[in-house]
């Protein structure tokens, strides 16, 4: 059994074709059609669902573009708002700004026809996107949490988080990402739409036993959320803990923290991403 369902998902993975199987997180082709690219998908939730999702995704869109643009027109009409940090910032609007308008665009499409009407071809092309955009973002906000360890807890001494550093960090989560999100493209494991088969992602819930699959899975598991994940925790929790010891040392002495204590610098610097 378990080897007739490698070949089918083998086959499925060289033809393009559906090999989803029925339980919780899967759907089954009861209409018979072939694939998510072929009609309608209504044997998986009812018309009014994709309608509803279409107008849900469109409200997304609108207020994604309108939110990170704003970011971008800020910064880019206030030089007091150019500060390296700010960078990532703006990186991180990019990333959101690029996912939702090269994107979330061909999901609001599809979702109005009620499958992926654009063809697998650009169903490689958004999930490879959306990877990408959504892992740079998080590696974005990686590297703020890690600038703010440095700063606070000073364990290269008195360095500064300057333009070399925001730009190394903004090269870095791009290529970072990009690499990652490219093996599915050149055939380990695939891009291939998901939930409703409107929009398409690395291929998790599809139930493949493609030893490809499930290990490109966890490949990209460990080196693009835990591992983010991780440091932005131990990041924050270091930040709080020298806070927390500074704060009680200074409580100790009997000192009271004031406004030019490092403590307070510390708190402020927490608190406060862009310079005054």
């Amino acid at each position: 059994m378990a080897e007739e369902w490698g070949k089918q998902s083998f086959a499925a993975r060289r033809y393009n074709e559906e090999t989803t199987r029925g339980s919780a997180f899967t759907y089954t082709n009861s209409n018979q059609t072939r694939d998510p690219f072929e009609g309608p998908n209504y044997h998986i939730a009812p018309r009014w669902v994709y309608n509803l999702a279409t107008v849900w995704m469109f409200f997304v869109v609108v207020l994604s573009v309108f939110t990170n643009g704003l970011v971008l027109v800020a910064t880019a009409k206030f030089k007091k708002l150019r500060h390296p940090l700010n960078w990532i910032l703006v990186n991180l609007a990019i990333a959101d700004l690029g996912e939702t308008v090269f994107a979330s665009t061909i999901s609001v499409c599809n979702q109005f026809f009620g499958y992926f009407i654009l063809g697998h071809p650009m169903c490689v092309f958004e999930g490879y996107t959306v990877s990408t955009c959504g892992i740079a973002a998080l590696w974005s906000l990686t590297i703020i949490s890690w600038e703010r360890w440095v700063v606070v807890c000073k364990p290269f001494g008195n360095v500064k988080f300057d333009a070399k550093w925001a730009t190394g960090g903004i090269v870095f989560s791009w290529v970072w990402s990009a690499v990652w999100c490219a093996p599915p493209v050149f055939g380990w494991s695939r891009y291939w739409p998901h939930g409703l088969k409107t929009s398409c992602g690395p291929d998790v819930f599809s139930g493949s036993e493609d030893p490809g699959v499930q290990s490109y899975m966890i490949v990209l598991m460990i080196t693009c959320c835990i591992l983010p994940l991780a440091i932005i925790i131990l990041c924050y929790l270091a930040v709080w803990l020298a806070i927390r010891f500074r704060t009680c040392i200074m409580q100790l002495f009997g000192k009271q923290v004031d406004d030019g204590s490092e403590v307070s610098t510390s708190k402020t610097e927490v608190s406060s991403v862009a310079p005054a």
